[in-house]
């Protein structure tokens, strides 16, 4: 609980850097601003508790707010969904029912790899814990890489974002990709923070990405559900992909991505055509397979 304490006290601090006072709907005020967002105590009056009580929760004291309390908190800092489910999960107030994690290595059972397979001519991946890629598609490995030629420690997606080169020049939009992976990581990190895999992962792309480290700093957390990819591809050149994902019944460490174009569309006829290309040229170079850099 230690380690989430600390997370919490960093959390809050980076969650009130980022609030707009004006439009956290506080009065004008002419003292001086010394650091962006909101101070300390206009956190706590926005949420109803005093100014010692916050501040101790920003120090990282061992103090469990309850669940109105940190209602409150999410409110005062305006925290979208995602924000507001980590918060929750830091301090153990969530209605969810808690995660029963394995500590094992995990593999997809037997009707999800077939429930993968039957969409052989669409991209979709299947992510385990910390991102981890569990399956992956024809035409997935064909529009991003291939992840069964990587050794298995190294088959994830987040890892793959930072420290290959091939994401850098297949995303058009490869910031905004890879501050979403590293958004994702930490929510993730959240549920399980004693996860020694996990922790192994968020120090080595610390250590070798200067750019995983300076958003990991940021604190911030996102939940991926849906969204778009937008791609410059070395085979069928531009496209944009719509996401959505999956959690199974049961399963809720295995996230599936599911990747489509919009019918009709110059993207969905890119598609096709890698979907062709992935029928007849397998001798043709596939993308993101550069190599590692440190």
């Amino acid at each position: 609980m230690a380690n989430n304490n600390r997370e919490l006290g960093n959390f809050l601090r980076k969650a009130r850097s980022q609030v707009d006072p004006e439009q956290a709907g506080l009065p004008p005020d002419s003292r001086t601003r010394r650091v962006p967002g909101l101070r300390r105590e206009e956190v706590a009056r926005l949420a109803g508790v005093s100014t010692d009580y916050y501040a101790r929760l920003e120090q990282g004291r061992p103090i469990s707010p309850s669940p109105g309390v940190v209602d409150a908190l999410c409110r005062a800092l305006g925290l979208d969904e995602a924000g507001r489910t980590y918060l929750h999960t830091l301090v153990g107030v969530t209605d969810a029912p808690a995660r029963r994690r394995s500590r094992s290595v995990q593999r997809l059972r037997p009707g999800l790899r077939q429930l993968i397979d039957a969409f052989d001519g669409e991209p979709v991946l299947a992510l385990g814990r910390r991102s981890d890629v569990l399956a992956a598609t024809r035409m997935a490995k064909a529009l991003f890489t291939d992840f069964d030629q990587m050794p298995v420690r190294h088959r994830n997606y987040a890892r793959w974002m930072f420290l290959s080169e091939g994401p850098r020049s297949l995303f058009v939009d490869w910031e905004d990709q890879a501050r979403a992976a590293v958004e994702s990581l930490r929510l993730e990190a959240g549920r399980d923070p004693d996860d020694q895999a996990t922790n192994d992962l968020i120090a080595e792309l610390r250590g070798k990405s200067a750019e995983f480290h300076h958003w990991w700093e940021k604190h911030r957390v996102h939940q991926r559900t849906h969204g778009s990819k937008h791609l410059h591809h070395p085979l069928v050149g531009e496209l944009t992909v719509e996401y959505e994902t999956l959690i199974p019944p049961g399963d809720p460490d295995t996230t599936l991505f599911i990747y489509t174009a919009e019918p009709g569309s110059s993207s969905r006829q890119a598609l096709d055509l890698l979907a062709m290309w992935t029928l007849t040229g397998a001798g043709a170079p596939r993308p993101g397979t550069a190599h590692e850099h440190d």
